[in-house]
């Protein structure tokens, strides 16, 4: 498969990307942002009109559109006043047929001002789903997971961004099925940042629900219309946080 000059083919995952990075001390974030750009045949020319936003996933379209964007972030902040913080999305966008496509995906999650005596706790959980189809498409995806404790010793900070993009040549949207499936997911995920667990628990269990998200959608995009590239499923997944993984 052909591919520009410092971009990587999207290609199906035998299992969940794991990219994890341990922070002991507070520094600039700027080395973590994971970036993904992928080209299915040919180059995206610069220039082309129209930008469109991301539609929801109920009003998914095969209609060709010059490119989409596509962004979710989650933010928490625990502190003296509010010493337990914690924050999800669960967001699915179906972008139709695109020649290109930007999507980013972001978690931060911060701990200010608390002591090993008096302990703070914030979480912040991104899951984001694109699907996109078409047989020239240039995709620049970025997902992102920042935890930063402030003058915080002893609190468990954590965040998690996982981010699931469908690839088909051919149009295609996520049928019922899948997105009950998606919908039951999310609440489970709802249920499990509202719970009290330590920051390592929530970590485990929010793999273990990431797992279950890219086993649906390889499930869905098995039925998929064939073209002449393969439909494809990639995750990116990164963590960032206290205490240490």
């Amino acid at each position: 498969m052909p591919c520009t000059p410092g971009s990587a083919a999207i290609r199906p995952p035998k299992s969940l990307q794991q990219e994890i990075h341990v922070n002991h001390h507070r520094k600039p974030r700027t080395s973590s942002v994971f970036s993904q750009r992928a080209v299915r045949v040919g180059l995206f020319a610069a220039g082309a009109a129209g930008m469109a936003t991301a539609v929801p996933a109920q009003a998914a379209t095969g209609v060709p559109q010059h490119s989409a964007v596509a962004a979710d972030q989650t933010f928490s902040r625990a502190d003296f006043r509010h010493h337990s913080q914690t924050k999800d999305s669960f967001t699915v966008r179906q972008l139709g047929t695109v020649n290109a496509a930007t999507v980013r995906n972001q978690a931060n999650a911060v701990g200010v001002g608390c002591s090993v005596d008096d302990r703070c706790r914030s979480v912040a959980l991104s899951f984001q789903i694109v699907t996109m189809s078409g047989d020239q498409t240039h995709l620049n995806a970025v997902n992102r997971g920042d935890a930063v404790n402030k003058h915080c010793d002893g609190c468990q900070t954590l965040a998690g961004a996982y981010q699931f993009v469908v690839s088909t040549p051919r149009p295609f949207s996520l049928d019922a099925q899948a997105q009950r499936q998606l919908a039951d997911i999310h609440r489970r995920l709802d249920d499990l940042t509202r719970s009290t667990l330590p920051a390592t628990e929530v970590k485990a269990r929010a793999d273990a629900l990431a797992g279950e998200v890219n086993t649906v959608l390889h499930d869905a995009v098995a039925g998929a219309p064939k073209g002449d590239e393969r439909p494809t499923v990639t995750v990116h997944r990164h963590l960032d946080g206290w205490p240490g993984h």
